[in-house]
């Protein structure tokens, strides 16, 4: 059977991602989240460096401003007693190391000015400072007059001086309170940052787990319907390249499998077909012989004809036994579920076979509590005929079949339990397979095909549950299990 189905036509972006290989896209998904993540991080490490080296630079600039101020005020106590030295002693070296220190003081002043320091301290500074000087350079004639003068210009200077020193310290104030705003705004931003990577890494992938794991759940529920013997349905897996040869792979076992039962099926129709027709012919033949059509039988021949007899009632038995555990194999794949009442069911296969059950004197009890389960009504019930007509046709007589229902967390059980001799020990491990027999047989019942159990087992497995044989001292009982969300 070819597959000749034209698969359809995708778009060629997502062709390049279907391209690649599950370890492909799990690697190209790790390069991704690690990417972000790494960025995230480099753009954290650079705001932090930067804060740094702002940080020290705003330290290195306090400091300066700071020592300038300092400088200032020294100089300024330095001119004040040159100053006054040369208007006293009227000395041009004097004069000569006045103007030197003005400069110098220029210098600093210029310098806090470059600063930041405010616009009216440094006219105020320059103005006293030209005041002085013109009175240091006025004939010495006024010289003493002009010392006193002098003494007074200092004194505001000074003053100036200390409000300089107040102003850099207000300044640095300033520009530390700015620099820790701004590192709190970093902070915030960077922090903000992190938090939206992450979230963002954490729905990448989740989306990529997602993405990539779906195609996997795909294949796990076509194994499943494999598994179940469920073939009708094509297999189509998307996804990464080598998961989607996977599927190939299955969707060609699934097509096989269908071969071979279609194969299976033929065989079986067909060899039913070519012994049920000689069979017929047989039991015709030895029909016409035992009424005597062809002459009277002595008794040797009467012997004969009736082995004859008898084993064509045991062949056409076997045939009909094959075929039936061919039907129930394949109708255990076609389950027609409904809400069923499990005790109800019980009950009503229990009536079903009551002829059975009385004529041998047996007492048959349902036991437990209702319970309803989404099954096959009709497949449960023929599981529960068989276990039940296997019970009575084991029981001695007058003997009691017990059939109990009882709840386990997410199963629930049946029990069919005779007071028959058991299964020997022996036969325990083949007891579902097809067409065995144990070696423990009633004497007054007729001989089994041996299928009863294995279709059983067939319908039970069809529903998720399974049946076991359960050793009970020297007795045992067969027990079924189903699946039930309690």
């Amino acid at each position: 059977m070819a597959d000749t189905r034209t698969p359809p036509a995708a778009d060629p972006g997502r062709n390049r991602l279907h391209g690649l290989s599950f370890q492909q896209l799990l690697l190209l998904a790790f390069l991704l989240i690690a990417g972000l993540l790494g960025a995230s991080s480099l753009g954290a490490l650079y705001s932090l460096e930067q804060l740094m080296v702002q940080s020290r630079e705003g330290a290195v600039q306090a400091t300066r401003l700071s020592a300038a101020a300092q400088a200032l005020g020294q100089r300024g106590q330095t001119m004040e007693r040159t100053a006054r030295q040369s208007l006293v002693l009227g000395d041009a070296q004097l004069r000569k190391g006045f103007d030197d220190i003005a400069r110098e003081a220029q210098q600093t002043l210029q310098q806090l000015q470059d600063g930041g320091l405010p616009a009216r301290h440094v006219a105020q500074w320059r103005a006293h400072l030209a005041t002085v000087q013109s009175l240091v350079a006025a004939p010495a004639a006024v010289s003493l007059e002009n010392e006193r003068a002098v003494a007074e210009e200092f004194v505001a200077l000074d003053t100036l001086n200390n409000a300089i020193v107040q102003a850099v310290q207000e300044l640095n104030a300033e520009r530390n309170s700015a620099l820790q705003a701004k590192v709190d705004a970093s902070r915030r931003d960077v922090t903000h940052q992190v938090v939206g990577v992450i979230v963002l890494a954490l729905v990448l992938a989740l989306s990529f787990g997602i993405w990539l794991a779906r195609p996997f759940k795909r294949l796990e529920g076509a194994i499943r319907l494999l598994g179940e013997n469920d073939l009708e349905q094509p297999i189509q897996i998307s996804g990464p390249a080598d998961v989607r040869r996977v599927g190939l792979q299955l969707e060609w076992l699934r097509l096989r499998l269908l071969e071979l039962d279609s194969d299976k099926a033929r065989f079986l129709r067909h060899v039913s077909h070519e012994l049920k027709t000689p069979l017929a012919s047989m039991r015709e033949g030895v029909a016409l012989l035992q009424d005597g059509v062809t002459g009277e039988l002595n008794p040797g021949q009467q012997e004969v004809a009736q082995i004859l007899h008898h084993n064509t009632l045991v062949l056409q038995n076997e045939i009909e036994a094959l075929l039936r555990f061919n039907a129930a194999a394949f109708e255990a794949r076609q389950l027609h579920r409904r809400d069923t009442d499990l005790l109800a069911l019980l009950e009503a296969e229990v009536e079903s076979q009551r002829l059975q059950w009385q004529a041998r004197g047996l007492r048959v009890r349902v036991e437990g509590s209702p319970v309803s389960l989404d099954l096959d009504g009709d497949k449960i019930a023929s599981a529960i005929g068989n276990l039940l007509s296997n019970a009575i046709r084991f029981s001695p007589k007058q003997g009691t079949v017990r059939l109990a229902v009882s709840r386990v967390p997410g199963r629930v059980r049946i029990d069919a339990i005779d007071q028959g001799p058991g299964v020997a020990p022996a036969d325990r491990p083949h007891v579902f397979e097809p067409f065995y027999r144990g070696a423990r047989q009633p004497e007054d019942a007729v001989r089994g095909t041996g299928v009863g159990l294995s279709i059983v087992q067939e319908y039970i497995s069809a529903h998720g549950g399974r049946v076991e044989l359960v050793e009970d001292g020297d007795h045992s009982f067969f027990r079924i299990e189903l699946p039930h969300a309690s």
